[in-house]
C-alpha cells in the first residue's frame, strides 16, 4: 500500500510537520522532532491537540508537569494549555496530532523557542 502523501509540510529547526487533513473543526498532522531537540514553549488560544506517540520517546510539559512519553502515550493538550515535547533519544520521536477548534497555522504563541523564533 502506498504512503500517504501530505498535503502541507514544513521544514522547521527542530524537524518537519506534514499535514494529511483539514477539515472545518479539525486538521491531522504527523510532527517529526529528530533526536537532541524540541519544539517551543508554546500554547493556543484557538485550537486544543490530542498528540499520539507513533514512535520514539520524549519529555513532554504540559504547564508545570514534565512526563516521560514513549510509542502508544497519548496526551491532551487543553485550550490554553502551556505545552512542548522534546526528543531526549537517539531516533526520531513521531507524534499523530489531532488539532480541534480553529485549526490555524498562526496560532502560536511561543513563550520560550531554542531557535529565536517569536
Amino acid at each position: 500500500m502506498p504512503e500517504p502523501k501530505p498535503i502541507d509540510f514544513d521544514d522547521r529547526p527542530w524537524g518537519r510537520w506534514e499535514e494529511y487533513l483539514n477539515e472545518p473543526g479539525y486538521r491531522v498532522k504527523r510532527i517529526i522532532v529528530h533526536p537532541g531537540q524540541r519544539l517551543s514553549l508554546q500554547k493556543h488560544q484557538h485550537r486544543r491537540e490530542h498528540w499520539v506517540i507513533a514512535s520514539g520517546n520524549g519529555i513532554f510539559t504540559l504547564d508545570d508537569t514534565r512526563t516521560e512519553v514513549a510509542e502508544g502515550d497519548s496526551v491532551f493538550i487543553p485550550l490554553g494549555g502551556v505545552h512542548r515535547i522534546e526528543n531526549n533519544g537517539t531516533d526520531p520521536l513521531i507524534i499523530i496530532e489531532t488539532q480541534l477548534g480553529l485549526c490555524l497555522e498562526d496560532d502560536i504563541i511561543r513563550l520560550e523557542d531554542d531557535y529565536g523564533r517569536s
